[in-house]
């Protein structure tokens, strides 16, 4: 079956070229191009802006919080799920981290 993302994406498991390290840019920024210097577009979703509690991570589905594994929903304590080991990696390595505004950048270009 083919699945398309509410922004319209389309999945396909075979060529999916979506948010990797070569191209990083979400799907809105495809498709309606690049905000302007200082404008930085940090969610596809650009309407909610979050805050992340620090050293957690935005999953986009709720906020994550390494040390106990454990996503809570958006604005909640609420339990959401357990992350397993392959989506801890995938969280720490993709996802936004709520950092102190001196933090500085990683040589991968996330915050560390």
């Amino acid at each position: 079956g083919v699945y398309t993302f509410k922004d319209g994406l389309k999945h396909d498991e075979i060529a999916w070229n979506y948010c990797q390290e070569k191209d990083r840019r979400f799907y809105t920024e495809i498709c309606n191009g690049l905000k302007p210097a200082g404008c930085t577009q940090k969610r596809d979703d650009d309407s909610i802006a979050r805050t992340i509690p620090l050293g957690w991570f935005d999953t986009g589905d709720g906020m994550y919080n390494p040390e106990n594994h454990v996503i809570h929903k958006y604005g909640t304590e609420e339990f959401l799920r357990h992350a397993d080991l392959n989506e801890h990696e995938w969280i720490v390595s993709t996802c936004r981290k709520g950092v102190k505004p001196n933090d500085q950048l990683g040589p991968n270009g996330l915050y560390q």
